[in-house]
């Protein structure tokens, strides 16, 4: 009878054994899976913050870079121009300055600006380098009387100012044309330097 009491009983059993061993089978499978998404957490919290550090890194090297630049716009504008100086030496003062001159006429024509007159005068005596160094510098003083619009004026201004080699404006005298206002009569005076 005992047997048969048992008998009775093997199949919940089996059942509740069937169903321990599955219990815990699943029971493991979670706890793996769940040290595999903790660890997963944990290498991307780590990737994230190291992203962020090198994105942090990478704008402050762009930021660097583009004050380095500006500072090299700003050394590039605030360095010392060279006087222009001849290919032959032992020339008088007008045949060394024409090569310098023949460049400011490049600028005018480029920008096409009319010239009514210009006047010349050569190593002018008031002139600093002239008193300082007679003999290392030519200068020549020109007056110029021109008829341009803006922006031809200003682009060759601008062209003026990144000029290689050193000159000097003295003044520059702007009136509009009476009939017509966009057209302006100038009257520039302008300095070229040059080393014998």
């Amino acid at each position: 009878m005992d047997s048969e009491k048992l008998k009775q009983f093997i199949v919940p059993i089996l059942l509740i054994v069937v169903t321990l061993f599955a219990l815990f089978k699943l029971g493991t499978k979670i706890a793996s899976d769940v040290q595999t998404i903790a660890g997963a957490k944990s290498e991307l919290e780590t990737k994230t913050t190291s992203l962020q550090e090198k994105k942090d890194k990478l704008a402050r090297l762009q930021q660097e870079e583009a004050e380095a630049k500006k500072q090299e716009e700003a050394n590039k504008s605030t360095e010392l121009k060279q006087l222009y100086k001849p290919v032959l030496s032992g020339m008088d003062t007008e045949a060394v300055i024409a090569g310098e001159f023949t460049e400011i006429l490049e600028l005018i024509r480029i920008n096409k600006i009319k010239v009514r007159s210009i006047k010349y005068d050569y190593d002018p005596q008031d002139d600093a380098f002239v008193k300082g160094a007679a003999s290392s510098f030519n200068v020549a003083r020109l007056n110029m009387e021109m008829i341009t619009n803006y922006p031809n004026f200003e682009n060759f201004l601008k062209e003026l100012y990144k000029h290689e080699h050193f000159l000097d404006i003295q003044s520059m005298e702007m009136v509009p044309y009476k009939k017509n206002k966009s057209i302006l009569l100038i009257n520039f005076k302008l300095k070229l330097y040059a080393q014998k």
